[in-house]
């Protein structure tokens, strides 16, 4: 399983490309915006996007923690035996 694993993040170190993040509504948007000289749109969606991207490291994190915490659990368990 760790070889797999180291095998994976080496892997994925070559799979990263450079691309545009953002839809044509939103460039466009933020364009435009910016254009104007109004910068309050191009700040809300910074935070939407922060907003989005903060999600999937909070599910990942609470994931970690659950299962760190049942191998705790069942390391105590094994050595109370």
């Amino acid at each position: 399983m760790k070889k797999i694993f180291i095998i994976f993040c080496f892997l994925s170190l070559f799979t990263i490309n450079e691309s545009n993040a953002q839809c044509a509504m939103c460039k466009a948007t933020a364009e435009s915006n910016m254009k104007d000289g109004k910068s309050t749109v191009g700040r809300g969606l910074n935070s939407g996007i922060l907003f989005l991207m903060a999600i999937p490291y909070m599910m990942a994190a609470t994931g970690f923690g659950i299962w760190y915490y049942n191998k705790k659990k069942r390391q105590k368990l094994v050595l109370a035996e």
